[in-house]
């Protein structure tokens, strides 16, 4: 069949963030940041040698893949008031948390290319992504905008819109509405097999793995090395339009 639309998940797929091993050293440069900020407006109300233990409180997600915002970890690891995130603190202080994120990026050399191909075949193209830590979804759609990605798809959809994380299906409804598609008419790329194969097959939707390393084992998907690879497959099936 020809799928009407492919969607693409953003971290570790268009764009290399950090990884599982890599994410320690992140959030501590990250709640480092936050704690200089606060310091410098005179809210800093927690010991820096016990932010450790309050961030691991807080590093993780629901089981029932419900999004718990950024600005409410934020305020209970720094026993912060409503009152402290007002005129504009809330989102200087999730920039500060993302600035080791963003710094990281590194767009994937195959990622505007292979969107281009697609837009040429006469494919729509989109983007889902779960943020980490329920971070905004407005700074998101910057980094978007950073790497020349918001212009290359049809549309975008983050988790903390849909209220939901992948493997949820309400993030997958909700790009689907802004793309006009049904899950049959939609092809998912992504790196993670929980979020990324689970979430769009329990909906009916088809999906591929891309595991640019190679590592991941014993995937209920097809697997790609790359969107190069993964684009070679489409091609096979859907002639270029003249």
């Amino acid at each position: 069949m020809r799928y009407e639309a492919v969607i693409f998940d953003l971290g570790n797929t268009l764009v290399a963030y950090y990884t599982r091993e890599q994410w320690p050293a992140i959030w501590r440069q990250a709640i480092d940041n936050v704690a200089t900020a606060l310091d410098s407006l005179g809210m800093l109300r927690t010991a820096r040698d016990d932010l450790p233990a309050r961030v691991r409180k807080e590093n993780h997600e629901r089981e029932d893949h419900r999004v718990v915002p950024m600005a409410e970890r934020l305020a209970r690891i720094f026993k912060l008031m409503p009152d402290d995130l007002v005129g504009g603190r809330e989102e200087q202080l999730c920039r500060r948390f993302l600035a080791p994120v963003f710094k990281a990026a590194r767009l994937y050399d195959d990622s505007l290319p292979t969107l281009a191909k697609l837009r040429g075949m006469g494919v729509k193209t989109g983007i889902l992504s779960n943020l980490p830590w329920g971070s905004p979804a407005e700074l998101w759609r910057e980094e978007l905008v950073r790497h020349g990605l918001l212009e290359a798809v049809d549309a975008f959809a983050f988790c903390v819109e849909a209220g939901f994380r992948k493997p949820a299906p309400q993030p997958f409804e909700l790009i689907m509405s802004r793309l006009e598609e049904t899950p049959d008419q939609c092809l998912f790329v992504g790196d993670d097999p929980r979020w990324d194969i689970a979430g769009p097959k329990q909906i009916g939707m088809d999906a591929i793995l891309i595991d640019r390393t190679g590592s991941q084992k014993g995937c209920a998907a097809p697997s790609v090395r790359s969107l190069s690879e993964a684009l070679h497959l489409l091609e096979d099936i859907w002639p270029l339009r003249g």
